[in-house]
């Protein structure tokens, strides 16, 4: 979809379709109120009749009417007024998208630049890029008959005066950006584990790096060997693909910038090794590279926006396979670190992944460190599908990611990673256990990382209920692509 902005008076605008918005009850925006005076009232007409009440996510067309230039109409219900807030903008935005894609239109004007008290103007051109671009998204490329896509495929926003062109324009660009960010990870996210492989994935990374000037450096399971990495190789024993360690960096700020480290989880299909999963929706296994997927979107993104600071994405890839060559319960490997580690339950395979690679990232001297996993099913059952996990040994840190994602829509919640815990990993073989049973698992896997992250400040968002949906909408959400570009946004703008 294309984007663009411009100001000017609703009723003068040639379109296919203007979109315009009714709060509940019967109560039209300012555009809808133009709209209704250069019409003589039919918009009202039709409220008066009952055809739109403005209750959330309802819709209604309306075509040729008098004295707009518009072809069409579109109204869409945003609730009670005092109620409106983020998510039900979000909501408003994607149900108009959706409906339009049932309709000939192709190009639509949306005069929805505001609604939200709290929010300014690019606030709502960020957020209506973002969910105009996920209504439409769909993944049909491994499908041999591909569909003929319908819908709107340029979007403007429109704006009252001109001096606001500026704001709108900044916002309209940094939502995009996320947008991209977000299809990206979203892409590499449905594709099926015979395809994204370990090496698709470095693949793929190649081609972002191609596409955006970033660098990228991959290695090899030879190079992790040298590295020491044997607990990142442990998981990768079973699988005849072989595991990458994925580095790309994006230079934007000065040179002597120390960069922000983005570390995701690349599983890219999780079996459970020897600890092997249940048959029921295994399929969804080939999500568990979802936090790789996170740093390639955002690292697009951020490219895409060239903003002024430097970030490294380091991306340990692997499957998690039986085999007669797979790591047992009860094995002992040893971490990059020195850290010695026995291994429980080999499907809790992401923490010994990322160890590795956290230590790794200690040679780039980050200002600071995320990584981003679908690292715990405890983590669902705490938190469900709606927010991520937040763990970090910095305050700091995690109120300003808390506060990114709840301006990006992509909201994270803090969670506790006390010491208390750390008794749960103890081992009597090993320095320490790779599970701590049954009870707090989302903060016992956190407080394992936590002891590869002593050398800077570390944040772990555990996306194992955001990363995916099952069910009829099953696929890849890319979350939490628009908290991390968010984060770094206002990390640039302090710089």
């Amino acid at each position: 979809m294309e984007f663009s902005i411009k100001s000017g008076s609703p009723e003068r605008i040639r379109t296919g379709c203007i979109i315009i918005g009714v709060f509940e009850p019967r109560k039209l925006t300012s555009a809808g109120a133009a709209l209704d005076g250069a019409s003589r009232g039919q918009l009202g007409a039709a409220i008066k009749r009952g055809d739109m009440e403005g209750k959330s996510g309802t819709t209604l067309m309306l075509q040729q009417l008098p004295g707009i230039d518009a072809a069409r109409v579109m109204m869409v219900g945003l609730g009670r007024e005092r109620d409106f807030d983020d998510g039900k903008y979000r909501q408003a935005i994607g149900k108009a998208i959706s409906a339009l894609k049932q309709t000939g239109v192709t190009e639509a004007v949306l005069c929805m630049t505001a609604g939200v008290k709290h929010r300014n103007l690019g606030w709502h051109a960020a957020q209506s890029a973002i969910a105009a671009t996920d209504a439409i998204y769909r993944f049909d490329r491994m499908k041999s008959k591909q569909e003929t896509v319908r819908g709107v495929r340029q979007l403007t926003l429109l704006v009252a005066e001109r001096g606001d062109l500026a704001a709108g324009q900044a916002g309209l660009k940094q939502g995009v950006a996320m947008a991209h960010g977000m299809n990206l990870a979203r892409d590499l996210g449905n594709l099926p584990p015979n395809v994204c492989t370990p090496s698709y994935l470095a693949d793929a990374a190649r081609d972002l790096a191609k596409r955006y000037r970033l660098r990228v450096q991959i290695l090899e399971r030879k190079d992790m060997e040298k590295l020491g990495m044997g607990s990142l190789l442990s998981v990768a024993r079973g699988s005849h693909q072989p595991p990458k360690l994925i580095i790309v960096k994006y230079d934007g700020g000065p040179r002597s910038a120390k960069p922000y480290a983005l570390v995701g989880k690349g599983v890219t299909f999780d079996t459970g090794g020897i600890s092997l999963k249940p048959a029921a929706e295994m399929d969804e296994m080939k999500f568990d590279m979802c936090g790789a997927a996170s740093v390639l979107g955002t690292l697009r993104a951020v490219a895409e926006l060239k903003l002024s600071i430097n970030v490294v994405g380091v991306i340990p890839a692997t499957e998690n396979m039986p085999g007669g060559a797979a790591t047992k319960p009860g094995d002992i490997v040893t971490s990059m670190s020195g850290q010695t580690v026995e291994i429980l339950n080999t499907d809790a395979e992401g923490r010994l992944i990322l160890c590795d690679a956290l230590t790794y990232t200690e040679r780039f001297e980050p200002q600071a460190v995320i990584d981003i996993a679908t690292l715990t099913g405890a983590c669902v059952i705490a938190l469900g599908h709606v927010a991520s996990g937040l763990f970090a040994n910095d305050e700091a840190l995690a109120q300003e990611l808390l506060a990114a994602g709840q301006t990006a829509g992509d909201r994270a919640w803090h969670l506790p990673l006390w010491d208390d815990y750390q008794d749960q990993l103890k081992s009597n073989f090993a320095d320490f256990a790779n599970i701590g049973g049954r009870p707090a698992g989302s903060v016992t896997a956190a407080c394992f990382l936590s002891r590869f992250t002593k050398k800077f400040k570390w944040a772990h968002l555990d996306i194992a209920g955001v990363a995916w949906k099952s069910g009829a909408a099953k696929g890849s959400t890319g979350r939490p692509v628009p908290l991390l570009t968010q984060f770094l946004i206002e990390r640039a703008a302090k710089a």
